[in-house]
């Protein structure tokens, strides 16, 4: 008779395609039906990006809604989720790329106004600690729209409040933050990802960010002396322009340092939130996994920190992804023993993105099947 096993399914979203919630579903349906016997600990993850919000909702925190400024300046619904005091948000949900009208490129104008609306919401919810997921900014206004929407006096030299984006930044000539401190006297902020850049020069917002949101190669240098002008304004003794993170997001880490916000890594951030260490301890093997597997799991993505942890646990892990440009050393190396790779699966039949839910089912069957041999053969880690 198989002894019953206890697997842990925390995986990251597959994006464009699959939540992190629909892949640990899929995963489960298909697990069940070849191994009944395992109980299962879904944990839908994210590591500061988009699919934060779904990931802390997905671990039993409340949904919040709130209508805010949008990346140019429409106004649009966004989300945060909260449980305990703690809120989750995404800039990505105010300010986000995928949040621009029609999908158009708006360097010089995407501001981040709506994120410090929607802190603002999440407090008056009763939030006393609010985590800021920065992946996937449209904007380059070093965060004032942010502080803007938390209530900052910002001003041109007429004493005007300075327009939103990069080209209202230009103008900035004078600064009181305190309205903005004063709102979140008692709350605590955590600025949540993986960019270590600073605010300025070569590895500063403009320079590396500043392309994919839109900015002309003839533009960076005039993007980085305004961020740096503005940065002599709100920043004027140089303590958190040069702090790392301070370029994430096109500046909005800065703008949250300003704020007193701590730096934290979005995996570590999300994963005390969803207390992945406790169901670790609970676990005797692992799944976790994302849309790719590739070199930028390796540097702290989710997935890689889910590995790292289990393997420190000595526990076996799994992973499934939509397309694996690792080679096997390297997956090895990450603490992954046994990895899936969906569009391998699929191959010239069937579409990984429009069927991924049923290769991952299928994959789900094979999982119970690779959990069960070494328990059937008195082995203590899978193959």
């Amino acid at each position: 008779m198989t002894t019953p096993r206890t697997v842990l399914l925390a995986p990251d979203k597959f994006k464009g395609t699959l939540s992190a919630a629909q892949v640990v579903d899929a995963l489960h349906r298909g697990l069940t039906q070849s191994a009944p016997e395992v109980q299962v600990l879904a944990c839908p993850i994210a590591d500061g990006g988009d699919g934060t919000v779904d990931a802390a909702l997905a671990g039993g925190s409340a949904a919040h809604a709130a209508e805010v400024t949008g990346p140019t300046g429409a106004p649009r619904p966004a989300r945060f989720a909260l449980q305990d005091e703690v809120a989750v948000l995404e800039l990505a949900e105010t300010v986000g790329l995928h949040a621009l009208p029609g999908g158009r490129l708006a360097a010089h104008e995407a501001s981040t106004r709506g994120l410090g609306e929607l802190i603002l919401a999440a407090v008056a919810a009763g939030a006393r600690t609010v985590v800021v997921g920065l992946g996937g900014s449209a904007s380059t206004d070093a965060g004032a729209g942010l502080l803007q929407g938390l209530g900052a006096r910002l001003l041109d030299a007429h004493g005007e409040e300075i327009g939103p984006g990069l080209a209202g930044l230009t103008a900035l000539a004078s600064a009181d933050l305190r309205p903005a401190l004063d709102a979140l006297q008692g709350v605590a902020l955590v600025a949540a990802n993986d960019v270590t850049n600073p605010l300025l020069g070569p590895e500063g917002a403009a320079a590396v960010y500043g392309p994919q949101k839109g900015l002309a190669a003839e533009e960076i240098a005039g993007a980085d002396a305004a961020l740096a002008a503005a940065a002599e304004i709100l920043d004027p003794a140089g303590a958190h322009r040069e702090l790392p993170g301070a370029g994430a997001a096109g500046g909005t880490g800065f703008a949250l340092s300003l704020l007193g916000a701590e730096q934290r890594s979005g995996a570590q951030a999300v994963f005390a939130l969803l207390g992945v260490d406790a169901l670790l301890s609970r676990a005797e093997a692992v799944v976790t996994g994302e849309g790719k597997l590739d070199a930028q799991t390796l540097h702290g993505k989710g997935p890689a920190e889910v590995a790292r942890r289990a393997r420190a646990r000595g526990l076996p892990v799994a992973a499934v992804a939509g397309a694996i440009t690792l080679e096997t050393a390297q997956l090895r190396e990450a603490g992954i023993a046994r990895a899936w790779d969906l569009t391998h699966r699929a191959g010239t039949e069937r579409d990984p993105f429009t069927q991924g839910e049923q290769l991952l089912v299928e994959v789900g069957e094979e999982l119970g099947r690779w959990l069960r041999e070494p328990l059937e053969n008195g082995a203590d880690t899978a193959p």
